[in-house]
């Protein structure tokens, strides 16, 4: 396993590639280019200047999150191949500086969601928070425009100004297509690009719908076990993998996060691991605590055995966490402080190392 740290860039994260250095374990970042155009090839000269950057400060970028995949991919429409040839294109430039990991998804629109990015808990901190009736009662405008002032220094990826000026034409789009047409338009991808992934050895991983709800009429199709293996089994090859988010999956109640990792990473099909906590409130919504067990409602514990138990050798990172210690928009993204990351990295580190001298 390789405990790795989200860093969306230099000038697009407060938090220094020197400060995530000094973090105990850490081995690398996993990061991404915010500023290229969705269906665009990256320059190979800014991959290369980014690598140099890391190495510098004594880190590893294997991991690349996300080289996201461009609506007319997922609506099937006319220009889906001239988009998946620059994702190709893409992923050899990539391969040639040693990125051995693409985590993606394949969310219609919308990335992700969250009702509050700063929601106070009783200890002080706060925190991201999903409450579904919030959101119902909202137009998409209205929760970018409450992302945008709550976020104050940084856009919101999946919700960009120039991406909300599209979106009652992509929510028309996807009105009334069906799960079988959109699992279509994800096989012409991965038809597409695995044979590409096995050529350069990168393993590509998908990551759930987050969160696990349909939200403005969109399909939300990745949302549980049974949705994972019609995607993994679309293409069958162990470059076709997952990213297990265990805050995305788990955000639906009753989902069995270890016996997921037992099944998939059984099979090979776990490159990556988002390792994060969160606490339910009722049947639908929940905030994001502290990953350490009795803070939430899953079972960290449980979850790092079942990746141990299957012999895990991918990337991990701890996913979202609490803004604590007085931290603030300046120094961190909602959800990707410093500190708290940090605190959740060495307990999921704690729980593993004593699963290594435990066996």
């Amino acid at each position: 396993m390789k405990m790795t740290f989200r860093w969306f860039g230099e000038n697009q994260d407060p938090i220094s590639l020197k400060e995530i250095k000094q973090i105990p374990g850490m081995t690398g970042v996993v990061t991404s280019f915010l500023d290229i155009p969705v269906g665009e090839a990256w320059p190979e000269e800014r991959i290369s200047a980014m690598k140099a950057a890391v190495n510098a400060a004594g880190l590893e970028v294997e991991v690349i999150e996300s080289v996201n995949i461009h609506e007319d991919i997922k609506l099937g429409a006319s220009g889906r191949d001239e988009k998946i040839e620059n994702y190709i294109v893409t992923m050899e430039r990539l391969a040639r500086h040693g990125i051995k990991c693409i985590c993606y998804n394949m969310m219609p629109v919308l990335d992700w969601a969250r009702s509050h990015l700063y929601y106070d808990l009783p200890d002080g901190s706060n925190t991201m928070r999903y409450e579904a009736e919030f959101i119902a009662n909202l137009s998409p405008e209205q929760l970018a425009a409450r992302y945008a002032a709550e976020s104050e220094t940084y856009e919101m990826p999946g919700w960009e100004p120039e991406r909300m000026k599209k979106i009652n034409t992509y929510l028309e789009a996807y009105k009334g297509m069906s799960e079988e047409t959109f699992y279509a338009n994800m096989k012409y991808f991965l038809d597409a690009i695995i044979p590409a992934a096995e050529k350069f050895d990168i393993k590509m991983a998908v990551h759930p719908d987050d969160p696990p709800q349909p939200i403005f009429g969109l399909p939300k199709l990745i949302i549980s076990r049974d949705n994972v293996r019609k995607y993994l089994d679309l293409y069958p090859s162990a470059h076709n993998g997952l990213t297990l988010c265990t805050g995305s999956l788990g955000a639906r109640k009753g989902a069995d996060i270890p016996a997921m990792i037992r099944e998939f990473g059984g099979e090979g099909r776990i490159h990556f691991a988002h390792v994060r906590n969160l606490k339910f409130e009722n049947e639908t919504d929940f905030y994001e605590s502290a990953h350490y067990s009795p803070y939430g409602s899953l079972d960290m514990y449980e979850i790092m055995r079942a990746l141990h138990d299957v012999g895990f050798k991918g990337y991990v990172r701890p996913d979202h966490g609490r803004m604590i210690w007085d931290e603030t928009t300046k120094k961190g993204r909602p959800g990707y402080g410093l500190y708290d990351r940090a605190i959740g990295a060495n307990y999921l580190l704690g729980i593993w190392e004593a699963l290594e001298k435990g066996r």
